[in-house]
């Protein structure tokens, strides 16, 4: 009788995912296409979310909710910038837009657009997720060592 591979450090891991909001809204998902394979702590995955799959195996579903501390963060005041309305030339602004800033080194800087005001903008450099508890339902295709 062979042991029955569990997810742990130093295993491979071939899974579906799906990713929602508390409003039930899908975030990403594998379902229905290729399934994600990541080694344990290779980084593909957050800390929080690779330790709500350990000691399960292959075949096992489940759905566990990950709070923003172990997901995506809190969310950081400091990163809701005000940017001068004059910046966004002829753009047409609401809240929600993404809009792509460069930044010093000339990599893009994502933000979403919060408020609008009559000479500035208010605009959150957090990632999306930050802040919001993400439901993470799995089904596990296999595990092996890595």
């Amino acid at each position: 009788m062979t042991d029955i591979q569990r997810i742990s450090q130093n295993t491979e891991v071939t899974l579906h995912f799906t990713l929602k909001l508390p409003s039930g809204d899908v975030v990403d998902s594998t379902v229905g296409k290729k399934p994600a394979t990541f080694k344990v702590g290779d980084g593909s995955l957050l800390p929080g979310f690779e330790q709500a799959l350990f000691g399960l195996k292959a075949g096992d579903q489940r759905s566990f909710e990950i709070e923003p501390e172990r997901g995506f963060g809190p969310g950081n005041v400091q990163n809701i910038q005000t940017v001068p309305r004059d910046q966004f030339n002829e753009m047409e602004l609401e809240p929600g837009l993404l809009v792509i800033f460069k930044d010093a080194a000339g990599g893009e800087m994502p933000g979403v657009v919060k408020a609008i005001h009559d000479s500035f903008v208010e605009v959150d450099f957090n990632h999306p997720l930050a802040g919001k508890i993400i439901t993470f339902e799995v089904e596990i295709i296999e595990v092996k060592a890595a």
